[in-house]
Protein backbone atom coordinates (compact mmCIF):
# COMPACT_ATOMS: atom_id res chain seq x y z
CA UNK A 1 0.00 0.00 0.00
CA UNK A 2 1.17 3.47 -0.84
CA UNK A 3 1.03 5.97 1.99
CA UNK A 4 -1.17 9.05 1.78
CA UNK A 5 1.82 11.36 1.23
CA UNK A 6 2.99 9.29 -1.74
CA UNK A 7 -0.51 9.19 -3.19
CA UNK A 8 -0.84 12.97 -2.87
CA UNK A 9 2.60 13.46 -4.44
CA UNK A 10 1.72 11.21 -7.41
CA UNK A 11 -1.61 12.98 -7.92
CA UNK A 12 0.13 16.36 -7.83
CA UNK A 13 2.66 15.09 -10.38
CA UNK A 14 -0.13 13.80 -12.65
CA UNK A 15 -2.04 17.09 -12.30
CA UNK A 16 1.01 19.09 -13.34
CA UNK A 17 1.57 16.85 -16.35
CA UNK A 18 -2.09 16.95 -17.45
CA UNK A 19 -2.37 20.72 -17.05
CA UNK A 20 0.87 21.25 -19.00
CA UNK A 21 -0.20 18.84 -21.74
CA UNK A 22 -3.54 20.64 -22.13
CA UNK A 23 -1.58 23.87 -22.76
CA UNK A 24 0.53 22.11 -25.39
CA UNK A 25 3.58 21.95 -23.13
CA UNK A 26 5.65 19.10 -21.79
CA UNK A 27 5.87 18.93 -17.99
CA UNK A 28 9.38 19.16 -16.52
CA UNK A 29 10.48 15.89 -14.88
CA UNK A 30 10.33 15.65 -11.11
CA UNK A 31 13.43 16.54 -9.12
CA UNK A 32 15.12 13.30 -8.10
CA UNK A 33 15.60 14.31 -4.47
CA UNK A 34 11.89 15.08 -3.95
CA UNK A 35 10.51 11.73 -5.08
CA UNK A 36 8.98 9.68 -2.25
CA UNK A 37 10.65 6.31 -1.69
CA UNK A 38 7.36 4.48 -2.31
CA UNK A 39 7.02 6.19 -5.72
CA UNK A 40 10.33 4.57 -6.70
CA UNK A 41 8.82 1.07 -6.58
CA UNK A 42 8.91 -0.69 -9.94
CA UNK A 43 5.22 -1.20 -10.79
CA UNK A 44 2.74 -1.04 -13.60
CA UNK A 45 0.20 1.72 -13.51
CA UNK A 46 -2.60 3.53 -15.31
CA UNK A 47 -3.77 7.12 -15.33
CA UNK A 48 -7.48 7.66 -15.98
CA UNK A 49 -9.01 11.03 -16.78
CA UNK A 50 -12.73 11.74 -16.45
CA UNK A 51 -14.91 14.80 -16.91
CA UNK A 52 -18.17 14.74 -14.95
CA UNK A 53 -17.84 10.97 -14.62
CA UNK A 54 -17.31 10.33 -18.35
CA UNK A 55 -14.06 8.78 -19.54
CA UNK A 56 -11.73 11.34 -21.17
CA UNK A 57 -8.52 9.32 -21.38
CA UNK A 58 -6.97 6.20 -19.90
CA UNK A 59 -3.54 4.85 -20.70
CA UNK A 60 -1.05 2.81 -18.76
CA UNK A 61 1.27 -0.12 -18.64
CA UNK A 62 0.47 -3.47 -17.08
CA UNK A 63 3.87 -4.99 -16.58
CA UNK A 64 6.30 -3.55 -14.02
CA UNK A 65 9.40 -2.30 -15.79
CA UNK A 66 10.15 1.11 -14.28
CA UNK A 67 9.56 3.28 -11.24
CA UNK A 68 5.93 4.15 -10.52
CA UNK A 69 6.51 7.91 -10.63
CA UNK A 70 7.90 7.59 -14.17
CA UNK A 71 4.87 5.51 -15.18
CA UNK A 72 2.51 8.15 -13.77
CA UNK A 73 4.42 10.99 -15.39
CA UNK A 74 4.40 9.46 -18.87
CA UNK A 75 0.93 7.93 -18.77
CA UNK A 76 -0.69 11.12 -17.45
CA UNK A 77 0.69 12.85 -20.54
CA UNK A 78 -0.46 10.02 -22.80
CA UNK A 79 -3.95 9.96 -21.27
CA UNK A 80 -4.24 13.71 -21.90
CA UNK A 81 -3.01 13.83 -25.48
CA UNK A 82 -2.35 10.37 -26.94
CA UNK A 83 -5.41 8.23 -26.14
CA UNK A 84 -6.56 7.31 -29.67
CA UNK A 85 -10.20 7.33 -28.56
CA UNK A 86 -10.15 11.06 -27.86
CA UNK A 87 -8.91 14.37 -29.22
CA UNK A 88 -6.05 15.86 -27.17
CA UNK A 89 -7.26 17.51 -23.98
CA UNK A 90 -7.86 21.25 -24.38
CA UNK A 91 -6.80 23.81 -21.80
CA UNK A 92 -10.48 24.72 -21.29
CA UNK A 93 -11.20 21.12 -20.26
CA UNK A 94 -8.28 20.67 -17.86
CA UNK A 95 -9.99 22.35 -14.91
CA UNK A 96 -12.90 19.89 -15.12
CA UNK A 97 -10.71 16.78 -15.44
CA UNK A 98 -10.48 14.43 -12.47
CA UNK A 99 -7.43 12.21 -12.25
CA UNK A 100 -7.37 8.63 -11.01
CA UNK A 101 -4.21 6.55 -10.64
CA UNK A 102 -4.15 2.76 -10.54
CA UNK A 103 -0.90 1.33 -9.13
CA UNK A 104 -0.76 -2.33 -10.16
CA UNK A 105 0.55 -5.56 -8.73
CA UNK A 106 2.49 -7.75 -11.19
CA UNK A 107 0.19 -9.86 -13.39
CA UNK A 108 0.00 -13.57 -12.59
CA UNK A 109 -1.00 -16.35 -14.96
CA UNK A 110 -4.11 -18.25 -13.90
CA UNK A 111 -5.25 -21.66 -15.08
CA UNK A 112 -8.89 -20.84 -15.69
CA UNK A 113 -11.18 -17.85 -16.10
CA UNK A 114 -13.11 -19.25 -13.13
CA UNK A 115 -10.34 -17.93 -10.85
CA UNK A 116 -11.17 -14.31 -11.78
CA UNK A 117 -12.84 -12.28 -9.03
CA UNK A 118 -14.84 -9.32 -10.31
CA UNK A 119 -13.91 -6.14 -8.47
CA UNK A 120 -10.64 -7.59 -7.21
CA UNK A 121 -8.85 -8.63 -10.38
CA UNK A 122 -7.86 -6.74 -13.44
CA UNK A 123 -7.62 -9.12 -16.37
CA UNK A 124 -5.28 -9.55 -19.32
CA UNK A 125 -6.82 -11.77 -22.00
CA UNK A 126 -4.53 -13.10 -24.72
CA UNK A 127 -5.07 -15.29 -27.74
CA UNK A 128 -2.24 -15.65 -30.19
CA UNK A 129 -0.82 -12.21 -30.92
CA UNK A 130 -3.90 -10.31 -29.78
CA UNK A 131 -5.00 -9.28 -26.33
CA UNK A 132 -6.78 -6.72 -24.21
CA UNK A 133 -6.94 -5.59 -20.61
CA UNK A 134 -9.47 -4.25 -18.15
CA UNK A 135 -8.58 -2.67 -14.83
CA UNK A 136 -10.28 -4.20 -11.76
CA UNK A 137 -12.74 -1.33 -11.41
CA UNK A 138 -14.14 -1.61 -14.96
CA UNK A 139 -16.42 -4.61 -14.39
CA UNK A 140 -17.70 -3.22 -11.10
CA UNK A 141 -18.40 0.22 -12.60
CA UNK A 142 -20.30 -1.40 -15.48
CA UNK A 143 -22.20 -3.86 -13.27
CA UNK A 144 -20.79 -6.86 -15.14
CA UNK A 145 -20.39 -10.40 -13.90
CA UNK A 146 -17.24 -12.29 -14.92
CA UNK A 147 -18.70 -13.80 -18.10
CA UNK A 148 -20.05 -10.46 -19.32
CA UNK A 149 -16.71 -8.83 -18.58
CA UNK A 150 -14.84 -11.50 -20.53
CA UNK A 151 -17.19 -11.08 -23.49
CA UNK A 152 -16.45 -7.35 -23.54
CA UNK A 153 -12.75 -8.03 -23.11
CA UNK A 154 -12.71 -10.46 -26.05
CA UNK A 155 -14.54 -7.87 -28.16
CA UNK A 156 -12.03 -5.21 -27.10
CA UNK A 157 -9.25 -7.56 -28.29
CA UNK A 158 -10.92 -7.79 -31.70
CA UNK A 159 -12.14 -11.33 -31.11
CA UNK A 160 -15.66 -12.76 -31.22
CA UNK A 161 -17.44 -12.11 -27.92
CA UNK A 162 -17.43 -15.81 -26.96
CA UNK A 163 -13.75 -16.35 -27.87
CA UNK A 164 -12.71 -16.24 -24.22
CA UNK A 165 -14.34 -19.65 -23.67
CA UNK A 166 -11.63 -21.48 -25.68
CA UNK A 167 -8.01 -20.89 -26.57
CA UNK A 168 -7.44 -17.78 -24.47
CA UNK A 169 -5.00 -17.35 -21.64
CA UNK A 170 -5.55 -15.05 -18.69
CA UNK A 171 -3.43 -13.09 -16.27
CA UNK A 172 -4.82 -11.25 -13.29
CA UNK A 173 -3.54 -8.34 -11.23
CA UNK A 174 -4.81 -6.07 -8.51
CA UNK A 175 -4.81 -2.28 -8.38
CA UNK A 176 -4.48 0.28 -5.66
CA UNK A 177 -6.80 2.98 -6.98
CA UNK A 178 -6.82 6.58 -5.76
CA UNK A 179 -7.75 9.91 -7.23
CA UNK A 180 -8.67 13.50 -6.80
Amino acid sequence: MLGSECREWLLKLARGVVDSAARGERHVAAAADGIPTEARQVRGGFVTLTIRGALRGCIGEIFPRRELWRVVEEQAYNAAVNDPRFEPLRASEAVAVRIEISALTPPEVIGSWREIEVGRHGVVLERGETGAVFLPQVATEQGWDVETMLSHLAYKAGLPREAWREGCSFQVFEAEVFGE
